[in-house]
C-alpha cells in the first residue's frame, strides 16, 4: 500500500511562499517564471471534473472547515450533487452503497475527528473490494512541521495520525499539500481505486483548493482502465447455491412497506399470509420477537467459542 504526500522528498512540509495569501487569479509557480493559467485551473476544479469523468453524480459529505473551500468547488460543478449526511460514517456508508450500485463512490470529510469517524465504513468497503474515494480537508500546509496541535484531532502535534490509520483499509493513500505535484498523486490514486476495486484516501490541504496551477489548466485526460467483467457463470451458480441453501432451511428468517410485529407462531402465519397476498406488490418488514433462549445448538456454540475467545486474558509481560 502506497503512501504519497504532497512534497518532494515524500516528507510533509509546508509550502515555502504564503499561499494563503494569493490572490484567486494570480497562478501558483511550477517553476522560478511563472506560468499563466485561468483563474479556474484548480485542483478542486480537476477534482470535481474528474470525479464527474468516473460516472460520479453525487459525493455524500459532511462539512468541516477544513473541507469547506473544496465542497465549494464540489457544487459549483454542474455535474456533481452534495449530499449532505447526518455523520460521517452515515457519509461512508452511503458512498458505499453507491460504489454498488454505480460502480465508484465518493465521499468528504474532514480532517481526524471527521476522518476517524468515516474508517469504519472504508474498512468495510475494503473487504468487499469496492472502489470508493474517500477525501479529506487536511491542514492548512503552512501547519506541518511547526508542532502546533489543531481543533478536532487527538491533541498531538502529529498529523499523520490518520493516514496511518487508513493505510491498511485503503490500497493508496495520498497527502496533498503542495501543489506542484498535486495533479499526479490526485489521479495515481483516483486511478488505482479504479484499477484495484479498493478505496483510496485523499488529503487535501484546507488551502490549496481554490489556487490556480498550470498543471489543471486543461480536462482531465481520461482514465483507460480494463472494465471489471463479472463471471455470469459463477453468478448465476451462487445465485442458485443460495436459493437451495434457502428452501432447506428449517427456520429461515424473513426480514423484508408495511412493518408488521408478530410475537408466536399463528401471529408469523397471518403475517406471512398478508405480506404474500394483500400487500404482496410492496415491501414488507416482518418484526419476529423471540425468547432470548429460543436459538439453536451451533448458535450457542459459536456464541461460547467467541465468548472464550474474547475473554482472554493478557500474557505475562
Amino acid at each position: 500500500m502506497d503512501t504519497k504526500v504532497g512534497s518532494v522528498d515524500g516528507v510533509a512540509k509546508p509550502v515555502s511562499n504564503d499561499v494563503g495569501g494569493l490572490p484567486s487569479a494570480t497562478c501558483h509557480t511550477l517553476s522560478p517564471s511563472t506560468v499563466a493559467c485561468s483563474s479556474d485551473a484548480t485542483l478542486g476544479r480537476h477534482l470535481a471534473r474528474r470525479l464527474v469523468q468516473l460516472g460520479v453524480t453525487d459525493v455524500f459529505a459532511v462539512p468541516g472547515d477544513f473541507n469547506l473551500t473544496l465542497l465549494d468547488h464540489l457544487i459549483a460543478e454542474p455535474g456533481l450533487r452534495l449530499i449532505g449526511c447526518c455523520n460521517e460514517l452515515n457519509a461512508g456508508y452511503a458512498a458505499d452503497g453507491y460504489a454498488r450500485s454505480r460502480g465508484v463512490g465518493a465521499c468528504v470529510v474532514t480532517f481526524t475527528v471527521g476522518g476517524l469517524s468515516v474508517l469504519n465504513a472504508i474498512a468495510g468497503a475494503y473487504s468487499e473490494n469496492l472502489p470508493l474515494i474517500c477525501i479529506v480537508g487536511g491542514p492548512n500546509t503552512n501547519d506541518f512541521g511547526t508542532n502546533r496541535i489543531l481543533h478536532h484531532t487527538i491533541g498531538l502535534p502529529d498529523f499523520s495520525q490518520e493516514v496511518r490509520c487508513f493505510q491498511t483499509v485503503t490500497c493508496y493513500q495520498a497527502v496533498v499539500n503542495n501543489l506542484e505535484n498535486a495533479h499526479e498523486l490526485l489521479d495515481t490514486a483516483i486511478s488505482t481505486a479504479m484499477k484495484d476495486s479498493k478505496p483510496v484516501y485523499i488529503s487535501i490541504s484546507c488551502n490549496l483548493p481554490a489556487i490556480p496551477h498550470p498543471t489543471f489548466s486543461r480536462d482531465p485526460v481520461p482514465f483507460f482502465l480494463s472494465p471489471r467483467l463479472s463471471n455470469q457463470m459463477g453468478l448465476d451458480a451462487a445465485v442458485e447455491a443460495a436459493a437451495e441453501f434457502l428452501n432447506k432451511a428449517v427456520k429461515p428468517v424473513m426480514v423484508g412497506g408495511p412493518k408488521i410485529r408478530v410475537q408466536c407462531e399463528e401471529e408469523l402465519k397471518k403475517a406471512i399470509e398478508t405480506a404474500t397476498n394483500e400487500k404482496s406488490d410492496c415491501l414488507c418488514f416482518i418484526d419476529v420477537v423471540v425468547h432470548k433462549d429460543d436459538t439453536s445448538k451451533e448458535l450457542l456454540e459459536w456464541g461460547s467459542r467467541v465468548s472464550a475467545a474474547n475473554s482472554r486474558p493478557p500474557n505475562p509481560q
